[in-house]
């Protein structure tokens, strides 16, 4: 059985984590919570709590014990954490993955759903991929594209619609992870924003263009 590991925060990070607790080949020992947790998602450490699975309560990976000198870790997962992780935790996992709200490579970095938005794609998606030094440059192990309407989707739209088709993908995913093979990701066609690029983001910056423009009138 292979001991699990899941970071992270929200709603799909507890279906991902239900997942493992039922599956007779993995076991989730640990959760490493996003802290503080958004109080507008469901709290990933209180289900764990509820279900007797260690919390590192800090937030921070380099507090669980595998991190550095301790055991290995089996798999991690992490699901929209927001800590780079260093190469420290990495080599202590058998392997680490991501699961991306953006159709890598294209959409690295922060709010990929706002961005995509923001340049009115008709098209986004998730991706599961390995984790690197990098930032969300790992190779791709899966991935689902789906549509978004611009003219009249939200953030929030579409991040309800990638949390499903994250699932989704998660689920049909993982029964053959063993048996496929990541592929690298194209640099040429890379995209990145930052934390620093948010003020550019306008009427996409929250999860209503009514709440973005709220902000920008000082409201």
């Amino acid at each position: 059985m292979v001991e699990v590991t899941l970071l992270g925060k929200g709603t799909l990070a507890i279906r991902i984590g239900e997942w493992f607790r039922a599956s007779p080949e993995f076991e989730l020992v640990e959760v490493i919570p996003v802290v503080p947790e958004p109080a507008w998602s469901d709290s990933l450490a209180a289900w764990a709590r509820d279900h007797d699975v260690h919390v590192v309560e800090t937030g921070d990976y380099r507090d669980h014990p595998g991190a550095a000198d301790g055991p290995r870790t089996g798999l991690a997962v992490s699901v929209f954490y927001d800590r780079i992780v260093r190469p420290s935790f990495i080599q202590r996992c058998d392997r680490i993955l991501n699961l991306h709200n953006g159709p890598l490579p294209r959409y690295r970095g922060v709010a990929p759903i706002n961005w995509a938005l923001k340049n009115r794609e008709s098209s986004h998606g998730v991706t599961i991929h390995e984790i690197t030094p990098g930032i969300d440059d790992g190779p791709i192990v899966a991935q689902l594209q789906y549509s978004i309407y611009p003219a009249r989707d939200e953030v929030c739209d579409v991040y309800a619609r990638a949390l499903a088709y994250g699932y989704v993908l998660f689920e049909q995913t993982m029964p053959i992870l063993d048996s496929i093979e990541p592929r690298p990701q194209d640099d040429s066609q890379a995209t990145y924003y930052s934390a620093a690029d948010s003020e550019r983001l306008g009427e996409r910056r929250d999860f209503t263009r009514e709440l973005s423009l709220a902000r920008a009138a000082g409201g």
